[in-house]
């Protein structure tokens, strides 16, 4: 009897925990041996036979998950009968099918011949030094192969260090730092030259990009100064809202909205106290940089005169102890936005229909859409810069 036979005949008979591993063989009880290694004549849908060895240790382990199943065979170190094989194997073995297209005999092979079918006791078991007088080479080359790497093995990469990663990835996160602190300073300049211009009386025209003799009026808020420094943008602290401090820089200045939550665990939590911007959406040649901040608490009172713009939560306690007498007044000297998606009600913001803001709409979904949304962003609050600067 083959091996595949003698283990499906104890597996109905119920006495497959009479099947013994002695040394490198299989003891069906007092009738039958095997070598471990030999191969059977089922093979696998990788084109494989499984050995006697991976099909006793299945057959023993078939109650497991799939995923359970694994870790013990690679915790015992024996091969595993794949998850499209588990199924057909199991019945097979079981005797509720007859046969399968798996099963494959080879009757020259002196390897699916028992060693002895003795009727007595004596004459049973061969003794361990026994050997067929003729092997299949191949079984007995792979039975004594050890694998040198698996999945496990390469994760760990012993003697060797990723430093190089860690270095080479600091020196990029710095040089990104220091590019924004330029870019930073360079738009303070540039808006200070701007300002220097209209100090003395000099102006650029919009149209021809060249030099316009026409005396430019001083850029003032309505009934204040201009605040020196850096334009702030004011972003709710909630995150009921689709802008926050956390995700405004990649729309503002990639044109991508990413979620909130996402943002915050690619953050890891933390939390900034304030974002640099600037529009990097078109070829101007003066960029601007903004200062954006979710706190308006912590603004002291010269700060208010550099808010430029908000982007509204909706709910009238995100004004409370705003420096402004009413609604009025806080979108005639701020533009405002309002930010939703575009197959949103309306009805949830009833009080933003109020308001002189500018309602921005965005998809769940398509995000090439994006860019045009932080394009009209942009349009609108250079738009309201130029008709403040003539007030």
């Amino acid at each position: 009897m083959d091996p595949l036979s003698a283990l499906r005949e104890f597996t109905m008979r119920g006495e497959v925990e009479k099947i013994v591993r002695v040394n490198g063989e299989f003891r069906f009880g007092e009738e039958y041996t095997f070598p471990c290694w030999v191969e059977t004549a089922y093979r696998s849908t990788k084109g494989n036979r499984y050995t006697l060895e991976t099909l006793v240790h299945y057959i023993k382990n078939h109650h497991l998950k799939h995923t359970e199943y694994i870790q013990n065979t690679f915790a015992v170190g024996i091969p595993s009968v794949t998850l499209p094989d588990r199924k057909p194997l199991l019945q097979y073995l079981q005797g509720t099918l007859t046969s399968t297209d798996s099963i494959e005999y080879r009757p020259e092979d002196p390897s699916f011949a028992p060693k002895s079918t003795l009727p007595s006791q004596a004459q049973a078991l061969p003794q361990p030094q026994e050997q067929p007088d003729k092997l299949d080479l191949i079984s007995l080359i792979t039975s004594v192969e050890r694998p040198l790497k698996d999945r496990q093995s390469l994760l760990e990469c012993k003697n060797r260090d990723f430093y190089s990663v860690l270095v080479s990835a600091t020196k990029r996160e710095e040089d990104r730092q220091r590019m924004e602190s330029q870019q930073r300073k360079d738009g303070l300049v540039a808006k200070s030259r701007l300002m220097a211009a209209d100090d003395r009386g000099l102006g650029f025209s919009d149209d021809m990009g060249g030099y316009d003799p026409t005396p430019k009026p001083k850029m003032l808020l309505k009934g204040t100064k201009i605040g020196e420094g850096v334009p702030i943008i004011l972003v709710p602290s909630a995150f009921q809202t689709l802008i926050t401090i956390y995700n405004v820089k990649e729309f503002l200045e990639d044109g991508v909205y990413i979620p909130t939550d996402v943002k915050v665990k690619q953050m890891k939590g933390t939390r900034p106290d304030c974002v640099t911007v600037q529009k990097k959406l078109s070829r101007d040649r003066v960029v601007t940089a903004y200062e954006v901040r979710d706190k308006p608490s912590s603004l002291k009172p010269d700060d208010w005169d550099r808010v430029v713009a908000v982007f509204v939560l909706g709910k009238e306690w995100q004004f409370k102890d705003w420096p402004f007498k009413d609604h009025v007044e806080i979108f005639n000297k701020i533009i405002g936005f309002y930010m939703r998606f575009e197959d949103d009600s309306l009805e949830s913001a009833k009080n933003v229909k109020q308001w002189n803001v500018k309602i921005i709409s965005i998809s769940k979904n398509k995000r090439h859409q994006d860019r045009a949304a932080a394009l009209d962003v942009w349009e609108r609050l250079e738009e309201f810069a130029r008709a403040r600067s003539r007030s």
